[in-house]
């Protein structure tokens, strides 16, 4: 198998992480997102969204990163995608929560806009009322997670197991590191992150992100 990643990346490193801590075997190659290497036709021509991650086995492809870390969980019988139906349907639940609702005002409302020229919008009223709307709703999707999804004093969100929401989960939280958000209001958020860094490759994988986050220590940012 080959992995197309970068280890920057929010969708590549949950992938990387459980790929590690399984011990499967898997070539990487780094597609430089920051110089745009996925608009080049090579990788462009074999993954049309021209993002990373893009999971080869064989001849089959497969991109999204949620469900490469279905497909993996599923390939080597991982018990971080559980066989029976209502855990893995919890499992599947706690994912799409990630990606259909706090990752967007997360992420592409309070995060990346502040971060990435790219997201920025066009005009300064827009721009800003963009990240106070993140900044708002993120407080909800927290507040939600918090109670919620971690609740009653569970370790992970779906029991007390890590499964492949946790490692998709954390990534897409991880990112509020890159503008030093507080989470001290949210302690049932910070045990969950405690125990995912926990694992055993996480602060491998993590390396480059950790270093990037270190880099934008010190400016003045919109958070939580």
């Amino acid at each position: 198998m080959k992995l197309y990643t970068h280890p920057v990346s929010t969708a590549c490193r949950p992938v990387m992480q459980f790929l590690a801590d399984n011990n499967v075997a898997c070539e990487m190659e780094v597609v430089d997102i920051l110089k745009g290497q996925h608009y080049e036709p090579a990788y462009s021509a074999k993954n049309p969204n021209r993002l990373v991650p893009m999971l080869e086995d064989g001849d089959f492809r497969l991109t999204e990163s949620a469900a490469i870390l279905r497909y993996l969980a599923e390939k080597i019988g991982s018990p971080a995608y559980p066989k029976d139906l209502k855990q893995r349907a919890k499992v599947n639940e706690a994912m799409d929560w990630f990606n259909s609702n706090f990752y967007k005002d997360w992420g592409y409302g309070l995060v990346y806009p502040q971060l990435f020229p790219h997201h920025k919008r066009p005009d300064d009223k827009a721009h800003s009322g963009t990240i106070a709307w993140g900044q708002d709703k993120s407080k909800v999707w927290l507040q939600v997670l918090n109670d919620h999804w971690l609740g009653g004093g569970k370790q992970y969100l779906v029991g007390n197991e890590i499964t492949i929401a946790d490692y998709l989960g954390s990534a897409i939280m991880s990112i509020g590191e890159l503008i030093h958000c507080d989470l001290s209001k949210y302690p049932n958020v910070q045990r969950w992150i405690g125990n995912v860094k926990k694992q055993p490759n996480y602060e491998k994988v993590n390396e480059v992100f950790n270093g990037f986050a270190a880099s934008t220590k010190g400016k003045a940012w919109q958070t939580v």
